[in-house]
C-alpha cells in the first residue's frame, strides 16, 4: 500500500469529484426522486450515484480491500483493509437545499482507522486526516477548541429512530439549554465531527448512526487532539451506533448528560 500521506490526498481527489457530481445534480434535482428507506429516512439516485463512482475509484486505488458502504453496493469478508463509505451524509438537508450536506470515506485496517476524508459540499471544504498526521482542512492544519462546558457549542442531533431516542433528546435538552454557550442541530454526523476538530463546536452527540456516518469524521476529531468515544464511555466505538466527539475539556459533562437521560 501506498503511504497513508499519498493516499489520504488521493481519497480526497475522489471525494471532490463525488462532490462534484452531487453539487451538479442538486442543480436540477426533484422532490420526486425521493424514496424512503424508513420513516424520515431519505435516499436518492444521487446517493447510490455517488456510491457507484466512490466504489469504482477506490476498488483502483487500493485492490483486494473491502467495503461498507450506506446503500450496500459493495462488501467485505476478511480483507486486511476495508473503506467505510457514505456517499452522500445529510441526504435530509440535501433534498432540501439546505447545507451542510457531505462526501465521507475512512479506511480501516483491523480495528484501526487509518484514514478519514470528509467534503462538504456547499462550502467547498475538505476535512482530512491519516494515522499520525495531524488534521487538516483544504492544506489548513486544525486543532479543537477549549471552551469549557458553560461557553461550550454542542450539536446535539436527532437520528431517525425518534421513538427510541426521543426521551433521551429531551432530557439533554432540558440539562443543557441555557447551562451551555449554546446548541445546534445541523443534520450531517459527518461535518459535525469535523466541526468539533476544526474548534467550530466543542461537542457532539449523536446515537442509532451507522459506521459510514462517523468513522472518517471520527479520525479528523481525534488526529485534531480531541476525544472521541460511544454513548458508554468506551474508546472503540467503531462497531457500535453512537458516537460522542469533544475537546476532550466537555467530554466527561457531556457523557455525564447523556448517562443520566437514558
Amino acid at each position: 500500500m501506498q503511504n497513508l500521506q499519498e493516499l489520504t490526498r488521493l481519497v480526497c481527489q475522489i471525494a471532490r469529484e463525488a462532490g462534484a457530481y452531487i453539487r451538479k445534480e442538486r442543480e436540477s434535482f426533484s422532490q420526486e426522486c425521493v424514496e424512503r428507506k424508513h420513516a424520515h429516512d431519505y435516499v436518492s439516485y444521487v446517493d447510490k450515484g455517488s456510491e457507484e463512482r466512490i466504489v469504482k475509484a477506490l476498488r483502483e486505488l487500493l485492490p483486494g480491500a473491502g467495503f461498507i458502504t450506506e446503500e450496500g453496493s459493495a462488501g467485505h469478508k476478511d480483507e486486511q483493509y476495508v473503506w467505510v463509505v457514505d456517499p452522500l451524509d445529510g441526504t435530509t438537508n440535501f433534498i432540501h437545499g439546505f447545507a451542510p450536506y457531505a462526501v465521507s470515506i475512512a479506511l480501516c485496517q483491523g480495528r484501526e482507522i487509518v484514514l478519514g476524508v470528509v467534503y462538504e459540499i456547499v462550502g467547498d471544504e475538505c476535512f482530512y486526516a491519516w494515522q499520525g498526521g495531524g488534521a487538516y482542512v483544504n492544506g489548513q492544519l486544525v486543532r479543537v477548541g477549549t471552551n469549557g462546558i458553560n461557553d461550550a457549542l454542542l450539536c446535539l442531533q436527532l437520528p431517525y429512530n425518534s421513538d427510541a431516542y426521543k426521551p433521551v433528546i429531551k432530557q439533554l435538552l432540558v440539562r443543557f439549554y441555557g447551562n451551555v454557550g449554546s446548541i445546534r442541530m445541523i443534520g450531517s454526523a459527518a461535518i459535525a465531527l469535523c466541526y468539533v476538530a476544526a474548534g467550530r463546536l466543542d461537542g457532539y452527540a449523536e446515537r442509532y448512526i451507522g459506521q459510514w456516518d462517523f468513522m472518517a469524521g471520527a479520525l479528523i476529531v481525534k488526529e485534531a487532539g480531541g476525544c472521541v468515544t460511544n454513548y458508554a464511555g468506551d474508546d472503540f466505538f467503531m462497531q457500535g451506533d453512537s458516537v460522542v466527539a469533544t475537546n476532550g475539556v466537555v467530554h466527561h459533562a457531556l457523557l455525564e448528560g447523556i448517562s443520566q437521560a437514558q
